[in-house]
């Protein structure tokens, strides 16, 4: 039996330089960086429909936390974050219910600064 192997180099390669220009203290250009992640994304693209490439794009992915934010919002209108772990989404989203419920009952955000009423209109703090 005569299988395709899928070599990852190139993807891993590229995966390991947006990873560094994330990190860097200094912004890119943002021609190279456009042009990487265009390059990184036509990869993922030719790896989509190859079922034997599935296990070693999961393999990239969870070594990588910037090919993963690329193939999340490649892929956000089908699955949304689904690389992100359901309990860091759901906690997520009941602090947002939580924080909104509170702002719509007039309340303030957590941490949030509150002027210091004057005693009188017109009077000085």
């Amino acid at each position: 039996m005569n299988t395709a192997r899928t070599d990852f180099t190139p993807l891993a390669v590229l995966a390991q330089l947006l990873d560094r220009l994330d990190a860097s203290s200094t912004s890119a250009d943002p021609l190279q960086y456009r042009l990487l992640a265009q390059r990184v994304t036509q990869l993922l693209h030719d790896l989509q429909f190859k079922a034997e490439a599935q296990d070693g794009l999961q393999g990239l992915l969870r070594s990588s936390p910037a090919l993963t934010l690329l193939y999340e919002n490649l892929h956000y209108a089908e699955a949304g974050l689904c690389r992100a772990p359901l309990a860091q989404s759901v906690a997520a989203e009941v602090q947002t219910r939580q924080l909104l419920g509170r702002l719509a009952q007039g309340g303030a955000a957590p941490g949030a600064h509150q002027p210091d009423a004057s005693p009188e209109p017109g009077t000085p703090a």
